[in-house]
């Protein structure tokens, strides 16, 4: 089998696109043999999206913009002009791996899309997505493990503070076949984050990498951040 093949879509309804991945990974699974792999690239209308452990108190204030219920992981994010969305269908038999080496991959590639525009992405252990230093985005001292708490009853320490989430990450799987995938901020209205507990954790700060005062346009990231899940979601 060869790369998966990129698919751009534009700018597209959510609900919509969801449904077509649906009915894609159902035919994936009824076909009698190994079908290819695409991955969608493409941006949607304003839209919160609530995962399959969402819980409504997470949705603090949705206004006028929809909230659809998905079948994917997580909790409840925003998508947005402005911002890449990726759904690789990939084959994760095929590809000889487990979820969570696919979503090692998936994190990786978003890192090493900002790295190409001097931003140091990092991981949070137990939160899924990419966050940066507010404070320094471009510097590249891993982030402090964050302390237990010292005695029982006492909190533990904030693991996002001073932090950003600039992407969001959220998987199905059927019978070996990944969908649904990650989002990246690129330039996009940021306040639609504010009426949520971003992923389900509250007054967690999102970014873009336009706050960042990196200056690029959607199609620019989406064609890397396309190329670099080809690269590294290929047979």
């Amino acid at each position: 089998m060869t790369a998966p093949k990129l698919v751009w879509r534009g700018r597209v309804d959510a609900a919509e696109t969801i449904e077509a991945m649906r009915a894609c990974v159902d035919a994936r699974n009824a076909a009698p043999e190994p079908t290819p792999d695409e991955i969608w690239l493409c941006e949607h209308e304003p839209v919160y999206t609530q995962g399959l452990a969402g819980k409504p108190e997470h949705l603090l204030d949705p206004g006028g913009i929809p909230v659809i219920q998905t079948n994917r992981g997580g909790q409840v994010t925003y998508h947005g002009p402005g911002q890449v969305v990726a759904y690789p269908l990939i084959d994760l038999k095929r590809l000889g791996i487990y979820v969570k080496e696919y979503v090692y991959r998936l994190e990786h590639c978003v890192i090493k899309t900002l790295e190409s525009h001097g931003v140091t992405g990092h991981r949070v252990p137990g939160a899924p997505g990419i966050y940066v230093r507010l404070d320094d985005p471009f510097g590249h001292a891993p982030l402090e493990p964050v302390p237990p708490a010292e005695r029982l009853g006492v909190a533990a320490p904030d693991p996002f503070r001073g932090l950003g989430k600039i992407a969001a990450l959220g998987i199905k799987v059927s019978r070996h076949h990944a969908y649904h995938g990650v989002a990246l901020n690129v330039a996009m209205d940021l306040s639609p984050f504010q009426r949520i507990n971003p992923c389900g954790y509250a007054g967690l700060a999102t970014v873009d990498l336009a706050t960042l005062g990196v200056h690029v346009d959607v199609a620019s990231v989406s064609r890397q951040l396309g190329a670099r899940l080809a690269e590294h979601l290929s047979p």
